[in-house]
């Protein structure tokens, strides 16, 4: 078995992950958390940029007795960037869309209904956005990948679709099962099945790549 290094591209790949993780997440947490946005805003860009490089070396010192990590942690660390650009993508639709419903229309009920219309096709425009900045980052440094397939992206697209798909279906499932029992309110069940969700689909993505899309 080959022997895994970490080598410069991968410290400046890491970086440049942070750095896009750190500016992406800044209107996100505006837009989410003004308060927090504000105590945090000059520490978010700093610390991913640090922290992400320095996580993927503890990665790389663990992937010496369990060889999977090494990938599992780019893998991650791209997983993250592209929930970010997926989120991005969507906030910045909704808000220019929105701004041209003020400036065109003033019924409000016109323009409540053309959002929630468009609302659908501005997330396949995000989804499919960042299933091509997940392609690109996983191909040329999760999985090491430099030779040319013609349906290779095809493969991707449809793993992550099913990825999607299964995220959306253990969610609701944990949610359906979990919520009538118990003491926890349906907003906590909510957030376990999404977190489940995006455990079991993120598996699914990485198996997906790993030995169908990316096999050498």
């Amino acid at each position: 078995m080959e022997e895994i290094q970490m080598t410069k591209k991968d410290v400046t790949f890491a970086a440049g992950a942070g750095l896009l993780i750190g500016l992406l997440l800044m209107p996100t947490l505006a837009a989410a958390k003004p308060d927090l946005y504000a105590k945090l805003s000059l520490w978010l860009i700093p610390f991913f940029l640090v922290a992400t490089p320095f996580g993927l070396t503890i990665t790389y010192y663990i992937s010496k007795k369990i060889a999977v990590f090494w990938q599992l942690g780019k893998f991650i660390v791209t997983g993250v960037l592209n929930v970010l650009v997926d989120m991005g993508v969507l906030s910045l639709l909704i808000y220019f869309f929105r701004t041209s419903l003020q400036i065109e229309a003033k019924d409000l009920v016109f323009a409540g209904l053309a959002f929630l219309t468009f609302y659908s096709v501005y997330k396949a425009i995000s989804f499919i956005i960042a299933n091509i900045n997940s392609y690109i980052w996983n191909k040329y440094w999760t999985f090491g990948q430099t030779g040319e397939k013609k349906t290779e992206f095809l493969q991707f697209f449809l793993v992550s679709l099913v990825g999607f798909f299964i995220n959306v279906a253990v969610a609701s499932l944990v949610f359906h099962l979990g919520n009538p029992t118990g003491d926890l309110a349906q907003g906590q069940w909510g957030l376990i099945g999404a977190a489940m969700g995006s455990i079991v689909g993120l598996a699914w993505n990485f198996i997906g790549y790993k030995f169908f899309v990316f096999k050498k």
